[in-house]
């Protein structure tokens, strides 16, 4: 079995501690990668400050990653070039990114964008909860299993 390195998108994540301590059991390196630093200090993780610009962390993770790796992402189209790496992309909700799915998740976040620009829907997604956090560290080790196991 190998051991994925767990990426997180990390200046918007809110379960980057809860992530921290799935790659713990695991042993698994985890590489923060943000537009700014985080005080994390944890021997298992590294810390890539992106420059500013759009994507430019999302870059670094791409450029990063391999076939296997771990990334945690609420990103949707850099959950799709991680997926396109044969990477294993999940969201801080614990929903896992696949083949399967993520046109249709494009094709969504498209559709409220357009939507939010004209005004007929305002607002995102709902606040984060308890629930959300316990679905994230067993969706996270699911996927963290299933990476060792090459799947």
């Amino acid at each position: 079995m190998t051991v994925p390195t767990l990426y997180i998108d990390g200046d918007a994540c809110p379960v980057k501690d809860e992530a921290i301590r799935v790659a713990e059991r695991h042993q698994a390196p985890v590489v923060i990668v943000s537009n700014r630093w985080h005080r994390i200090d944890h021997y298992l993780v590294t810390q890539v400050v992106a420059t500013e610009g759009a994507d430019a962390a999302d870059d670094i993770i791409v450029d990063r990653i391999g076939p296997g790796d771990v990334v945690v992402t609420a990103d949707i189209p850099l959950a799709n070039r991680c997926l396109e790496k044969g990477a294993h992309p999940i969201d801080p909700r614990g929903r896992p990114f696949e083949e399967a799915n993520i046109g249709m998740q494009m094709a969504m976040r498209e559709l409220m964008r357009g939507l939010r620009e004209t005004g007929e829907v305002t607002g995102g997604p709902s606040g984060f909860t308890k629930q959300d956090r316990s679905r994230f560290l067993d969706g996270l080790e699911k996927v963290m299993q299933a990476a060792r196991r090459g799947r």
